[in-house]
């Protein structure tokens, strides 16, 4: 073949190509089957899926063909524990690995999210802050998180006259999701309870960037016989909203942490936070009266 042949050879075959059909020896040209086209699935712009975070765990059960279902259920009733998830091979079902997902996502949001600037105001709190510049230095340094500046110190020391017997201290700490969904009622059931008591309840504190120890500090500053501190928890995969209630008799910088009284899981599938909020009052009553918390609580109890 010379070179005139293969330019006609070429210029024949782009030809097919650009318009031309091919031809099949023996047989007319067929085009290829178009295979699957896409169904009409019914959504429109603006539908959701089913948001998996607000399925009960407690009722979530998924084994199939399984021995005696009722009495798992029964089990799974006690407990948010991930129980009778089922499986697909040896895989997590879809669903159990979106909510381990959903449940990831939450606990990371409420420890990066923040409360609204204005959310002391709101509830009649003093708002400070801790040294803490922002919330990457709240978490990387813990030691600036139990500590005022001369000017957040100054400022509790204006607002609170005199020395209170309690010093209630609002804390967003690791998880701002359980303040918004606990602080408030629980510190009015709190306040009610006192209240009933007779017990003098200090002007309440909003501390932005809060450590538990910070609640020292506002001892030092105050000169409260007892501070009880509400501070959002580090969140888990159960819930992003745990709260808990850390009681100090006699606080400053520098108390031990075995002389703390704590009441945990203040959250909606733990102790809800107006029965935790008159539980706490209580505690309030017993341990000004006993005038020691923590262990030493628990101590004089037993004798």
């Amino acid at each position: 073949m010379n070179k005139q042949e293969l330019t006609n050879l070429v210029a024949e075959i782009l030809s097919q190509m650009n318009g031309g059909q091919p031809q099949v020896k023996g047989s007319d040209y067929k085009p290829a089957d178009a295979g699957p086209q896409m169904q009409d699935t019914h959504h429109k712009d603006g539908d959701f899926v089913e948001d998996v975070s607000e399925l009960d765990l407690r009722k979530l059960y998924m084994v199939d063909g399984p021995q005696d279902e009722k009495a798992f259920r029964r089990l799974k009733e006690r407990t948010p524990a991930r129980l009778g998830s089922g499986r697909a091979g040896p895989r997590y079902k879809t669903l159990t690995m979106l909510r381990f997902r959903a449940d990831h996502a939450a606990a990371q949001d409420a420890v990066f999210s923040e409360l609204p600037e204005d959310f002391g105001e709101k509830n009649g709190l003093i708002s400070v802050k801790t040294e803490c510049k922002d919330k990457d230095e709240y978490l990387t340094r813990p030691d600036k998180g139990r500590r005022f500046d001369e000017e957040n110190a100054n400022k509790i020391r204006a607002a609170i006259q005199g020395k209170p017997t309690v010093q209630l201290v609002i804390g967003d700490g690791l998880s701002s999701a359980a303040i918004s969904a606990n602080a408030t009622d629980c510190a009015q059931a709190i306040r009610d309870g006192l209240k009933v008591k007779g017990i003098e309840l200090g002007k309440g504190i909003f501390v932005k960037f809060c450590r538990v120890g910070a609640g020292d500090a506002v001892g030092d500053i105050t000169g409260c016989e007892l501070v009880c501190v509400l501070v959002g928890e580090r969140p888990g995969l159960v819930t992003d909203k745990s709260m808990s209630a850390y009681i100090t008799y006699k606080p400053h910088t520098g108390v031990s942490e075995s002389s703390r009284t704590v009441v945990s899981n203040i959250h909606a599938q733990g102790t809800p936070a107006v029965e935790a909020g008159a539980y706490v009052a209580e505690l309030i009553d017993t341990i000004l009266k006993k005038k020691v918390s923590g262990v030493g609580l628990h101590l004089e109890e037993n004798q």
